[in-house]
């Protein structure tokens, strides 16, 4: 069977993939060539990137430099073609890693390598899928009696049932929404898109040659977890519109009792061997308590549960909080509305992409899905340089002299780049470039996506950015502590989520009769992120400190979670035990290393104040400080010394 990385054979004309190549990645044509004519000199010449910067997917190679790759790309291509398009022999070792580094433009150390093959699957084979190897065996029939319940159906509770398939597990996916996509079922609000670039941001083993935007709107994405469901055949396994309340371990059954509640408020009951929580950190609207919200008389709405029936054209519309959600929102919305009111309790760092909102050209789809190895080696021009190089502007040098300002050299080289990027933007507006500079360090909470828009829109004549508090609402205005009052006609909320309240409103009763969520409090652990002692055969994805700020996607974190969670239930399912548990020594020396890691970053600093990221004592519980090589190596296998087995 042919590789499905190596690209669909091809009949296209010479002017055609001329055409083509105008769209492409010039340093990805390059390597696809490699592959295409078997010839590592195309690499070894005068033809090569000059240098490496996120979403910067051309190398910094002059004009002349791309034309003249073009020009040698159209002939080996089109002799390809006319060879048939045969499926290129494999890669040495030693060739791909210099492959790697030709496109990185720097080093690419050995502990990575493992790490980038199994992501990039270059020999078509998807290493963290589960495989059994006779499905009529006497472990398939144990496999049989596991029956796994899993919770939501996001992007990794879809992954969890799309593993447990191929592990030959029984499972039901509880859904609250009425379709799959978790954050992009729910969150449609205008301007909705992804922050991670799509060729990334998706299953390592499921890419599509379809996305539209190189940073995928709301619409799009919803429609590829909706694609990626129905090829699998996870569809019977999923009940929507319901919702998981709580669920109780019996520990003389080794099995949770999961109660549900459907859309029209019947209850019912479950029970599973093991209870995989795919919920996320991100799911539950915050929405702060002002006084006289009640009084309010038009439209209010969180972000996350837009009322699209409301028409804003023509409306003075009160946008509450601008962080992530507001930065996409306003621009959306900004030119339909009267006026625009954006009340900022604290200025967003911005990240410089010019291609935020560029669509995807018909020459960059004809390439992922013609061209052997295309789209391998752009996924992994994409994952590169966000793989743990944020770290290194995250980590704080405690000799550093003004912390308030920056934690490093390089965070403060970090700062002044994006500082002019902002600055640039806002001609000789010095009242403006006071409210949208930020007084901390940079990358110290959520940094934005930006390729001008944002600021575009708040240079508009009919929008204010307010950084005044907010005093009280009132019928038809909101109402500043200075005593300014902003006429409103509609107010939304884009004030964010519980970030710190990981699995809740859910009762999760472990094996002593806790609470999870009261045991966890504003402190919610887990060892890897995935298990917690005294909770057994309970298994996180995107747990307590696995969210990521410094770069990487969840998606890859998912995979490495899933992939774990199927050796721990593989243990279990042969070897006869009943239940599974960390260690509470091991769980405790997970955290005790973890939090003394958070402490030497910049998002714990004390300069950083209203984040997301910090519980209200000022700690970070929910995000990793780790870099991905790392948790990638962690959770490649289970060791069952970690565990306590019964």
């Amino acid at each position: 069977m042919r590789n499905s990385h190596a690209g669909q054979p091809f009949t296209t004309s010479d002017e055609e993939i001329a055409d083509a190549l105008l769209d492409v990645s010039i340093p990805t044509l390059i390597l696809s060539l490699v592959h295409m004519s078997g010839n590592p000199e195309l690499i070894r010449g005068a033809l090569k990137p000059a240098g490496l910067f996120l979403n910067e997917v051309q190398g910094y190679m002059s004009e002349q430099d791309k034309a003249a790759a073009r020009d040698l790309a159209v002939g080996v291509i089109a002799d390809y073609r006319d060879r048939g398009c045969p499926e290129p022999e494999p890669v040495g070792a030693e060739l791909l890693k210099e492959m790697m580094e030709w496109l990185v433009c720097e080093p690419v150390p050995d502990e990575y390598v493992p790490l980038l093959l199994e992501e990039m699957e270059l020999d078509g084979v998807d290493q963290r899928a589960t495989r059994v190897d006779d499905p009529a065996s006497a472990d398939a029939e144990a496999r049989a009696e596991f029956p796994v319940v899993v919770i939501g159906c996001g992007e990794s509770g879809l992954l969890a049932g799309i593993r447990l398939k191929e592990a030959g597990i029984p499972f039901t996916i509880i859904e609250r929404n009425a379709g799959v996509g978790g954050t992009w079922y729910q969150n449609t609000y205008p301007g909705a898109r992804v922050d991670v670039g799509n060729h990334f941001y998706c299953y390592s083993f499921e890419p599509t040659d379809q996305w539209t935007h190189y940073f995928a709107e709301q619409p799009e994405l919803q429609a590829y977890f909706e694609d990626v469901a129905a090829r699998y055949g996870i569809g019977p396994h999923i009940r929507f519109d319901t919702e998981v309340t709580g669920a109780i371990w019996d520990d003389a059954e080794a099995s949770w009792t999961v109660s549900v509640r459907d859309g029209d408020g019947n209850p019912s009951t479950l029970s599973a061997r093991a209870l995989i929580s795919a919920v996320g950190q991100l799911n539950r609207p915050k929405t702060p308590d002002i006084a006289g919200q009640t009084d309010f008389t038009g439209p209010a709405f969180h972000s996350a549960e837009w009322d699209h029936s409301v028409d804003l054209r023509g409306k003075r519309v009160a946008m509450i909080g601008a962080g992530a959600s507001g930065f996409q929102i306003a621009p959306a919305i900004a030119e339909e509305t009267e006026h625009l009111t954006v009340f900022q309790r604290t200025a967003q760092w911005m990240f410089p992409n010019p291609n935020y909102h560029v669509e995807v050209g018909p020459g960059v789809q004809w390439a992922l899905r013609h061209l052997p190895f295309y789209g391998r080696w752009y996924r992994f021009l994409l994952f590169w340089p966000g793989c743990d190089k944020g770290l290194d502007a995250a980590r704080v040098d405690p000799d550093y002299p003004d912390q308030q300002r920056a934690v490093s050299e390089i965070s403060e080289i970090t700062r002044l780049v994006f500082t002019e990027w902002i600055t640039s933007q806002l001609g000789d507006d010095a009242d403006l470039a006071a409210k949208v500079v930020p007084d901390y360090p940079a990358t110290g909470k959520r940094t934005l996506q930006d390729n001008g828009s944002w600021l575009r829109t708040l240079t508009r004549d009919d929008v204010d950015l307010v950084r005044t508090p907010i005093a009280r609402i009132e019928s038809d205005a909101v109402v500043t502590e200075d005593g300014s009052r902003h006429p409103a006609d509609v107010i939304v909320y884009a004030t964010g989520f519980h970030a710190n309240k990981v699995m809740w409103p859910m009762s999760i009763v472990g094996r002593d009769g806790e609470d999870l969520c009261t045991r966890w409090g504003e402190r919610p652990v887990a060892y890897l992120g995935i298990t917690v002692p005294g909770y057994p055969n309970l298994f996180c994805m995107y747990g307590p400190g696995t969210n990521l700020a410094s770069g990487g996607s969840l998606i890859f974190h998912s995979e490495c979670q899933m992939r774990y969670i199927t050796a721990c239930l593989e243990h279990l399912i042969g070897s006869g035990h009943r239940s599974m548990e960390p260690r509470q020594d091991r769980c405790d020396d997970w955290v005790r290393r973890s939090q003394d890691e958070m402490s030497r970053m910049v998002w714990a600093q004390p300069s950083i104040t209203h984040s997301f990221y910090k519980n209200s004592f000022g700690e970070v519980y929910t995000l990793s400080p780790w870099r991905l090589v790392d948790y990638w190596t962690w959770t490649r296998d289970v060791d069952a010394g970690d565990f306590v087995l019964r």
